[in-house]
């Protein structure tokens, strides 16, 4: 008889802060429901929308408005996740990790991990608190905007589309153009896009 051990997320902290994941090399690994979740090898079109998203971030949120982190890892009850893009509460986090109470607004930006993403992650997401929850859907070129956490689910769930510019709650200045998010301009300079 087999059985499957899984880990704890004080566990998973004591082994990632004793180097034992050392020996996977540069692999992105998650703690979801007490399982170490390797993750795939971003493609160009995702890698760029991070990319893209981090540039927004940064120039849209001064620091006094969001600490901006990029595919870094948060404690989420026993979870640990690494989202692609967070916006935190402003501040050092160099003693402790942040926490859902932290966030202002995550981003996943999904391709092959959509499913998982709309259920799972939202799950999680929503049971911890997490206040919004953003969707970026590669496939279908559309954003996912899940919000108010009754500690359940998310009760006010949007969909939006190009032309369409939607703005986190914590920051409705900022506009995210979907049209630009999505455009295949490959050779286009970014600073003709107002990026930099």
């Amino acid at each position: 008889m087999s059985s499957i051990c899984k880990l704890t997320g004080a566990e998973f902290d004591a082994m990632a802060q004793s180097g034992s994941f050392d020996v996977l090399g540069p692999k992105k690994i998650e703690l979801i429901h007490g399982e170490l979740r390797i993750m795939n090898p971003a493609g160009p079109v995702h890698e760029d929308i991070i990319d893209y998203l981090n540039r927004w971030s940064m120039n849209c949120a001064s620091a006094e408005v969001a600490t901006i982190r990029v595919q870094s890892g948060f404690v989420c009850e026993d979870h640990r996740p690494e989202p692609d893009v967070l916006w935190l509460r402003p501040r050092r986090y160099l003693r402790r990790r942040p926490t859902p109470a932290d966030v202002l607004l995550l981003i996943e930006v999904a391709d092959s991990s959509l499913a998982g993403d709309l259920t799972e992650k939202a799950d999680i997401y929503a049971k911890s608190g997490v206040c919004e929850y953003w969707i970026v859907d590669i496939p279908n070129e559309r954003l996912h905007c899940l919000r108010d956490s009754d500690g359940s689910t998310y009760r006010n769930i949007s969909l939006f589309t190009a032309p369409q510019q939607p703005s986190p709650a914590c920051l409705p200045a900022a506009r995210l153009d979907l049209a630009d998010l999505f455009a295949d301009d490959e050779g286009t300079d970014n600073t003709s896009r107002g990026l930099l």
